[in-house]
Formats: C-alpha cells, sequence, structure tokens
C-alpha cells in the first residue's frame, strides 16, 4: 500500500496515520489491547479519513503480525540485544520495518516518516539511533533478511532446524509452530503459518428470518448458505447489518452453528443451549435457526460484559422469538436442569490458534503455560454439556484451535469417561466441505489455507447411544 507522508512544514508535523498506528501499538503492548478493537476508536480520535485510516490499519496490524520475522532482522541490526532497547523505541522500529518490507512506501519516505515519530514520540536522541538501525534495514528486501537470518535447512535437516526457518520466515512463536507442526496435515505447515499472516477478508451471515442473502452486497460464501464476502467498506454501514438482522462472523463460525442445527435428535427439539455463547456471533444465528423450528436459545456467558455483547447481538432483549434469554453463569455449573436440553453447543474457549490472521496480537500473548489450563477447562465444560442433553439429543463441541491437546484429545478423554455417550460422524452436515477430517474419526478441523476459514475444530456427541 503505497502512501508517502504529508509534505512536512517547517515544523516537521507528525504525520496523523502513523502515529495513530503507534498509538495502536502502545494499546495493545502496555494495556493487553485488541488490535480490532483499539483501532476505531484511534482512527476516530486522530480524524483520520478513509485513505488514512486504511494506511493506519495495515501499518498496525501488519507491523503486530508481522513482529517475529521484523525482531529477527533488527537484532542483525542492533549491537545489542532488543531486550536492552527501549520498548517504545522498539515499536517505532518495527513500524518503520514494515513499511520499508512490507509495504509499498518508498524508502526515504518511510525512514524520514519514522524518524519524525520517533523524534516527537520517544526523543531527540531515539531519533538518531532509529535513523541509523533503519538504514541499515532498508539496504536488503523482506526476502533477502529471511534468508540472512533464518536459513534454509538443507533437505536433510532436521524437524528443529526447519521449525526454527518457519518460525522466523512466518513470525509466528517458536512454540506455537511446533504445535501446529503436530496438528497441520501432511506438508501444509508452511501454507497454514502464511495464510495466518493474510488479513481475512469480511464475511457477513444473513440471519435466517431476519435478512435476506440477497440484501447483503459481496460475494456468496462456499459453504454456508446464508454468508457473504464483503466486497468491501465498512459493514456498519450495511443496513441489514447496522439492524442487526445480519452480522458480521466468519464462515467456520457460522458452519459450527449450522452444524449443530443440522444434526438430526429423536423426539422433542425445543430446547437448545449455547454453553460458552459470548460475544454472541453463534448464538444470534442459532436462535434465527431455532425460531424457524419453533424452538429456543439459551445463551450462557460467564462475564458479565461478554453477556451483554451477547444480548445486542440478539437484538438488543435477553428474550424474543427462538431466544429462552441470556443467562451470566459459569458454563461448567450452568443453571439448567439436567437431561432439559435437545441440543448443546461448547464453542470452548481455547488458545484461537486457528484465528491468528484476524488476531494478529494474540500469537505473542498466549504462552504454552496457558494450554493446561484451557484443556482442562474444555473437558470440564464439555462434560457438563452432556448432562444437560437429554437421551437422543447431541453435543457440538468446538473449538477455534487445530491443536491437538484441545481437540481430538479432549473428545477422546471424555469419550473414555463418559457413559451412554458416542460419537457421531459430523463431514456430512457441513455439505461442499471437502479435505476436512480431524485429528480422531468422525471429527472435522477447518483450515485457513484449504477452506478460507478460520482453523475450526467440531465433534458431534450424543446422550443415549445414538437415535431411536
Amino acid at each position: 500500500m503505497s502512501r508517502p507522508p504529508r509534505r512536512p512544514g517547517p515544523s516537521r508535523p507528525v504525520d496523523a496515520a502513523r502515529a495513530a498506528a503507534l498509538e495502536v501499538l502502545r494499546l495493545v503492548r502496555t494495556e493487553d489491547a485488541y488490535t480490532n478493537l483499539v483501532l476505531p476508536s484511534v482512527v476516530a480520535k486522530a480524524g483520520l479519513d478513509t485513505r488514512d485510516a486504511a494506511f493506519a490499519t495495515e501499518l498496525a496490524s501488519g507491523t503486530i503480525r508481522r513482529q517475529g520475522t521484523y525482531d529477527a532482522i533488527l537484532a542483525a541490526c542492533i549491537d545489542r540485544p532488543l531486550r536492552r532497547v527501549e520498548l517504545a523505541i522498539l515499536d517505532v522500529l518495527r513500524l518503520g520495518c514494515h513499511q520499508l518490507l512490507s509495504m509499498r512506501v518508498p524508502a526515504h519516505a518511510a525512514i524520514s516518516s519514522t524518524v519524525d515519530l520517533a523524534r516527537a514520540k520517544v526523543g531527540q536522541g531515539a531519533a538518531g539511533f532509529v535513523n541509523a538501525v533503519l538504514r541499515n534495514v532498508a539496504r536488503q528486501d523482506l526476502d533477502a533478511w529471511i534468508a540472512a537470518v533464518a536459513p534454509q535447512p538443507a533437505s536433510t535437516g532436521s524437524r528443529d532446524a526447519r521449525l526454527d526457518h518457519l518460525s522466523v520466515k512466518h513470525s509466528h512463536p517458536r512454540w506455537v509452530v511446533d504445535l501446529l507442526d503436530l496438528a497441520a496435515p501432511d506438508d501444509d505447515l508452511d501454507a497454514l503459518l502464511a495464510a495466518d499472516n493474510v488479513p481475512p477478508k469480511v464475511t457477513l451471515v444473513a440471519r435466517p428470518g431476519r435478512a435476506e442473502v440477497s440484501e447483503l452486497p459481496g460475494t456468496p460464501t462456499p459453504y454456508s448458505p446464508y454468508g457473504v464476502v464483503l466486497d468491501g467498506g465498512d459493514p456498519a454501514r450495511v443496513p441489514a447489518v447496522a439492524e442487526g438482522r445480519a452480522g458480521v462472523q466468519d464462515e467456520g463460525s457460522q458452519l459450527v452453528a449450522l452444524a449443530l442445527a443440522a444434526a438430526p435428535v429423536a423426539g422433542p427439539d425445543e430446547l437448545w443451549v449455547d454453553l460458552c455463547a459470548g460475544p454472541g456471533g453463534k448464538a444470534a444465528l442459532l436462535a434465527a435457526l431455532a425460531a424457524e423450528r419453533g424452538a429456543r436459545l439459551l445463551a450462557v456467558e460467564q462475564h458479565q460484559h461478554r453477556a451483554g455483547l451477547v444480548c445486542r447481538a440478539l437484538g438488543g432483549r435477553p428474550a424474543g422469538p427462538g431466544v429462552a434469554g441470556v443467562v451470566t453463569a459459569d458454563g461448567t455449573r450452568p443453571p439448567v436442569a439436567p437431561g432439559s436440553a435437545d441440543r448443546v453447543l461448547v464453542d470452548a474457549p481455547c488458545t484461537g490458534l486457528g484465528a491468528l490472521r484476524r488476531r494478529p496480537e494474540a500469537r505473542w500473548r498466549r504462552s504454552p503455560d496457558d494450554l493446561l489450563s484451557l484443556v482442562l477447562l474444555q473437558r470440564r465444560l464439555l462434560a457438563s454439556a452432556l448432562t444437560l442433553v437429554r437421551p437422543g439429543g447431541v453435543v457440538l463441541y468446538a473449538t477455534c484451535s487445530p491443536v491437538r491437546a484441545e481437540t481430538g484429545d479432549v473428545v477422546a478423554s471424555t469419550l473414555r469417561s463418559a457413559d451412554s455417550v458416542t460419537i457421531e460422524d459430523v463431514r456430512p452436515l457441513l455439505p461442499g466441505v471437502t479435505d476436512a477430517d480431524g485429528p480422531v474419526p468422525d471429527t472435522a478441523q477447518l483450515w485457513p489455507h484449504r477452506h478460507g476459514t478460520d482453523a475450526m475444530f467440531l465433534a458431534l456427541l450424543r446422550r443415549g447411544g445414538g437415535m431411536s
């Protein structure tokens, strides 16, 4: 994306778009903010027009996404360890790297504007340092730098050497690359990591009975009959979205809700439960599907602020057509009578390593220590769901992660310990989806590089040993 800085006046004002991007990096680093959530407010506060807002968005998101690669390059250009570089200066340097190596910004513009930014936001001393480092970075393009700091291992090289290379090349923490290598099918790891660095297009969903797909501008999604890939522009300006009759939702997320709704059940089909409903995208689609059948959805969410988001996604009301209510409660101890639900969704909290393309900061925020506590929670949530569902009813377990400890291992452990529970093939409930075999039989795993979705995992369990 080419965008030279505004021509500076005598006082050399700081470019507003670059300053906004730097502020996003600061908020993500110091306040654990989410890039996609803070960008709109930062852009609005800076008063950026559409062109500048797009530049700031790409600069901030792209810099955070490629941070690992840029840090490896900066380490080769600085004569001391990066840990000894002031973090505020490191933020500025990363922004400069992204402009030089991954955006269509002329080198002189990228360097001069970034030096001005360092001078204004950090200090005069920082400006000289930034200038010297970025001039060094500008000596080579991105491919040449990757070849220098992450040399390709020989064909006979070890697995560790291969993963080390891919970690730097694709800007993923090494521990994440290791987990994804164990999960990725065949030799897809390089393609998967590359896909994580491609920002996804905005996908909309028309909520059945409330909106028609024809109302949504864009290209129909290949698998979900209710989805559209937005051609461009602000989704909030689409009338159906602004009115809550449609929403922004990844196609993989849509398929989770559709699979649960499509699973056959014997007997009554009246109460559906979303056990981890926040922020409400799947709940809204499920409620719309339930309303068409005379069923109702109960949304359970542990955190009050996320329960509020669920209410908003459901039209601003805690109850209504297709909605039994929104309850703030722990999904491991839900206020629902055992055996009372016909369908239960467990969209479990997870590492989120299947959605790295849309959450650029997630790869740097998680740690290997998170995995054990999440797996224990996932097992408890799935066990809770199985107590809620009646004989003949179904539970769909889903994660936005392909990591085997969170997917197949949780399902396999549950099947070993649960009585009268069977697994059923979920893949027929995903019409048109191919190459999606999960890590254990009868499960499904979606992939960004194969299906264009987040890496959603799906498993269908039935209480009572099957349909009667």
